[in-house]
């Protein structure tokens, strides 16, 4: 969702702006992380 988005619909301030946006990127990374796990499980298998 769009930072400026957010922002109008729960009209947040900078701080829990900021929160909310690293809450995000911390789901994103511990998703990226376990595709990569399965990508490498898939390599060292065969």
């Amino acid at each position: 969702m769009e930072v400026w988005l957010l922002r109008k619909i729960k009209k947040l301030s900078f701080e829990e702006l900021v929160m909310e946006n690293k809450k995000e990127l911390l789901k994103d990374t511990a998703f990226l992380d376990k595709i990569e796990d399965k990508i490498e499980q898939r390599f060292t298998e065969k």
